[in-house]
């Protein structure tokens, strides 16, 4: 009997933080993994042959703009083309910025709906159709607890993610017989380089060290008073995927330290 390729994961965002994460607890999976995101080339390439050598994978990188549809279009056929097909898409990339709803910069605004919210619709539609060819597939949106519950300054974020939260319902109506899922997870506080920034921003507008300001952040929201990490993440990404979550669609995991359960 002939072995079943490997499965095929493309991660936006996925050059750091979360986003890279989620790439090493696939890759630890078996999964080829196609890498999205910005940064330094050199670093990019170290991240991507990292993974092929330390998992034993095959990992490609594709530079696409998710708030450009054809990009990610492009993007979609490519990895088709190059690695056989995106079983697995997962929806990562993000960004933040913090202002009353009155003094928020329209700039701004546009910028986090496009990628948070409007970049997950364009991965969605592009991936599906050769899912539904495959008759497979499995659609992973990494929302946020701001996709079930709000905090002040992050009119955008919240808008954004709580949007995330309704596609995900929609996708995974429309598709729930045809053997594609779609769920959301949303993680409470992590350490990531976008948290960090509003740590540090915090801790200056305060006047207080960054050790406190963390402190802060966290027991405001999350009673367990521990970040969230990118392999948490990860391995509720590695379940979804997996035979036991062929049940598990339109729904929303929190990993938030209880944050949601206030």
């Amino acid at each position: 009997m002939t072995a079943l390729p490997p499965k095929v994961a493309l991660i936006t965002g996925s050059t750091s933080g979360i986003g890279l994460g989620i790439a090493h607890a696939l890759a630890t999976e078996g999964y080829n993994i196609v890498l999205n995101g910005f940064g330094d080339p050199a670093e990019i390439e170290k991240t991507r042959s990292d993974i092929e050598t330390r998992f034993g994978v095959k990992s490609i990188f594709i530079g696409a703009d998710v708030t450009d549809y054809e990009s990610v279009a492009k993007m979609i056929a490519d990895a088709e083309n190059k690695m056989g097909s995106v079983d697995i898409i997962v929806n990562n990339a993000g960004v933040q910025f913090v202002s009353p709803v009155d003094e928020f910069p329209l700039d701004q605004w546009l910028k986090i709906i496009n990628i948070n919210l409007t970049g997950v619709f364009y991965g969605i539609r592009a991936a599906l159709p050769g899912m539904k060819k495959r008759g497979y597939g499995r659609i992973i949106n990494i929302a946020s607890a701001h996709g079930l519950v709000a905090s002040t300054g992050k009119a955008a974020y919240v808008a954004a993610k709580h949007g995330v939260v309704g596609l995900t319902k929609v996708t995974a109506l429309e598709n729930a017989r045809a053997n594609i899922t779609c769920n959301a997870i949303c993680p409470g506080w992590v350490l990531t380089p976008l948290v960090q920034k509003q740590i540090d921003d915090r801790a200056a507008q305060q006047g207080v060290s960054v050790q406190e300001a963390s402190d802060t952040l966290l027991l405001e929201k999350q009673p367990n008073a521990r970040f969230a990490t990118p392999e948490e993440i990860g391995a509720m990404v590695c379940y979804l995927c997996s035979d036991g979550a062929r049940n598990v669609t339109g729904t929303t995991l929190s990993i938030d330290g209880g944050w949601t359960a206030q």
